[in-house]
């Protein structure tokens, strides 16, 4: 293993479209890794190769590679921008030492570029920002700054200054060092020259705003800058260095990552600033008994790791991948520990987009894949089995948006079992059956989360399934009390069928169902009074009202007769169902609607919009609060008007929204909705 002070562990995260995955190509081009520069909008891409992502030109999973640069050997993830695999952010974020946090140009800070910022702060990790698109139109650098510094929590501090815009763009001015470079061909070479006198005015600007930025991340730099006014290169580099080692500052670059200009100062910035795994704390663990244990990220310490992602691939089979958090991997065993057992692997390997590199010394800082593990899912440590600890694996998103699934044409069990073997891959999966319903329900993310996962399933099981809107589960209950009699006779030759019982049914608020033996002597013989019983909960799972079940009821069995020859369990049954049915509806029966908790996060400027589509969609506003720079809105909403909630609210914050979701309770539903759901329910009938 190579010393880990040489190894970087990074992420790229951004919005969608701002040139995440073409700056990772072209790292990879000018460090030498890959010798063609790929395009995503071709799908030549060494980092976007699986086939949904080619075709709709966006990334989809997080993918990995890696590469040397002036001895340094740097670990990339590059994540998706679409708020459909936030997921694959966030735990990239989670196992990543580092951000290269990227903004177009162009667009600028948007609503999305906001809520990323918020994941890499979340996990306080040293960014660098890349200023992208720097040679596209209306490319405007010192704007874009403008909103990075007014709406994303990093402090940010220029640290490269571009010479010339749009088409123009041809160069840097390093504030650090007070240097100036001109691009030099199409495979990242740098030709220096003076600083041009038109921009002598503004460096001097920028390298005073530099110097004050470092300093105040170090009291013996603040104190000779107070006194002096001025600090050397050296004395900057190593401000920044320990500056960005404790994310209270982030520098700027700019690059045109698919000109390649500007890409190599962006490794050499990676190289000279960002912290290695040695350099970042100690990482909070548990013993096996719950102890707290602090991990430090050293390669002569005993091995710890963490499996972030599992992968289906084609070749290999299932692919485990991890990030090595403490010492280097001996042997051939893994212990397991959230699974306390141990495990024997072949082959380590490192990812390097969708091909996998044998390698044999693994360290600190290193993500690794292993391929055809048996017990060992994500979320599981492993560690050395003389010193067993468990990691706190990341949260997975909740899904947000349901859909019933059934099977195009063909096999439904074939269906499912596909969808079962992606549960293992996407976390942010979920398949579910609506026992009100009788629908199995696919839940995920977004609408495209969806559309993704039915097209691999064709393609790696050939089956397709169908996604149709869901049904609502409605429930229906009974207003007032009544008392009543089920009769069940029936003569034909023979022995008869004679059951016949008295009940009286009421209202049990949130009570579920309660039933009483109030028989008294032998009117009804106890052998059958079970049966009365089970008559009635089998009418209320199939409803009166409009089919759906019946619920907060409370029963007394109060009277009845029998018959010694012909009375039976199926007679008394059936009894019992005749008398609910014909209590229910003399009792005034009403249906009920699922409400749902909702907790909505969107910026200040969206919350009055948000306020009058929740009135309109029936919700009641339960409270408000901040956290982050957004404002958390808590409502409940019935959940037949937040089918599509998660497409409407992505329009109405232009991505800066989301939300979560979970139970609240029952309601009754207004009059005129009711009617209409009875309707077609009956007609469906």
């Amino acid at each position: 293993m190579q010393d880990t002070n040489i190894v970087r562990n990074l992420a790229i995260i951004g919005h969608g479209n701002c040139g995440k995955t073409s700056l990772a190509e072209a790292m990879l081009f000018t460090s030498g890794k890959i010798n063609r520069l790929g395009k995503v909008d071709d799908g030549s891409s060494a980092m976007d190769y699986d086939d949904e992502e080619t075709s709709r030109k966006i990334s989809i999973n997080s993918s990995f590679h890696n590469y040397n640069w002036k001895k340094y050997w740097i670990f990339l993830t590059d994540t998706p921008g679409d708020d459909n695999f936030l997921n694959e952010t966030v735990f990239a974020a989670n196992v990543s030492d580092n951000a290269l946090f990227v903004v177009d140009a162009v667009m600028g800070v948007k609503g999305q570029t906001i809520k990323f910022s918020n994941i890499v702060k979340q996990h306080n990790l040293p960014t660098v920002i890349a200023i992208n698109k720097m040679d596209r139109e209306r490319a405007d650098f010192l704007g874009t700054v403008a909103q990075i510094k007014e709406s994303l929590p990093f402090n940010g501090v220029i640290l490269h200054l571009p010479i010339g815009a749009e088409d123009n763009f041809r160069g840097y001015v390093d504030i650090a060092s007070g240097k100036a470079y001109l691009f030099d061909g199409d495979k990242g070479g740098l030709k220096q020259i003076d600083v041009p006198d038109d921009m002598a005015d503004e460096v001097a600007t920028l390298r005073e705003s530099l110097m004050e930025s470092v300093a105040e991340t170090d009291d013996d730099l603040i104190e000779k800058f107070l006194e002096e006014g001025e600090l050397t290169p050296d004395e900057i580099q190593s401000g920044l260095k320990n500056g960005l080692a404790k994310s209270a500052i982030a520098p700027i670059c700019v690059c045109s990552a698919a000109q390649n200009k500007g890409i190599s100062p962006i490794l050499d910035v990676i190289n000279m600033y960002m912290p290695s795994p040695a350099d970042r704390p100690s990482i909070q663990a548990k013993k096996v008994n719950g102890e707290p244990v602090e991990v430090q990220p050293q390669a002569d310490q005993p091995f710890a790791a963490l499996v972030f992602k599992t992968m289906a691939d084609p070749y290999t089979g299932r692919l485990t991948i991890f990030r090595i958090y403490s010492g280097t991997l001996q042997g051939d065993t893994f212990y397991n520990s959230t699974k306390k057992t141990s495990e024997r692997f072949g082959q380590l390997y490192v990812l390097e987009g969708k091909e996998q590199k044998p390698i044999d010394s693994v360290g600190p800082g290193m993500i690794i894949a292993v391929a055809k593990l048996k017990e060992t899912v994500t979320g599981d440590t492993l560690c050395d089995p003389a010193n067993p600890i468990v990691f706190t694996p990341p949260e997975p998103l909740k899904p947000v948006i349901s859909y019933a699934v059934s099977a195009k044409k063909g096999d439904e069990e074939k269906v499912f079992s596909s969808i079962t073997k992606m549960l293992d891959e996407d976390l942010t999966l979920q398949l579910t059956r609506q026992q009100q319903t009788k629908q199995v329900l696919i839940s995920g993310v977004g609408r495209v989360h969806l559309d993704v996962v039915g097209a691999r399933i064709k393609k790696k099981f050939g089956v397709e399934m169908e996604l149709s809107t869901p049904k609502i589960p409605y429930m229906e209950t009974i207003r007032g009390s009544a008392r009543v009699q089920g009769k069940h006779k029936k003569q034909s030759g023979g022995r008869g069928q004679y059951g016949d019982c008295w009940i009286e049914i009421s209202p049990l608020p949130g009570g579920g169902y309660e039933f009483v033996d109030k028989i008294i002597g032998g009117v009804i013989p106890q052998q059958y009074r079970p049966a009365v019983d089970k008559g009635i909960q089998e009418a209320m799972e199939k409803g009166v009202l409009a089919g759906y079940p019946v619920i907060d009821i409370k029963v007394a069995l109060v009277d009845g007769s029998f018959h010694n020859v012909d009375s039976s369990e199926m007679a008394f049954k059936i009894a019992g169902s005749l008398a609910f049915k014909k209590g229910a509806q003399e009792a005034g029966l009403i249906l009920l609607e699922p409400y749902v908790n909702m907790e909505i996060r969107v910026g200040k400027d969206h919350v009055g919009d948000i306020m009058g589509d929740l009135n309109s969609r029936r919700g009641k506003v339960m409270g408000m609060d901040s956290m982050d720079g957004l404002e958390i809105i808590n409502a409940q909403v019935p959940q037949a008007e937040i089918l599509s909630y998660a497409t409407d609210l992505t329009s109405m914050t232009g991505g800066l929204g989301s939300f979560s979701v979970s139970f609240s309770h029952y309601e009754e539903v207004p009059a005129q909705i009711a009617e209409k759901v009875i309707a077609e329910a009956n007609l469906g009938d």
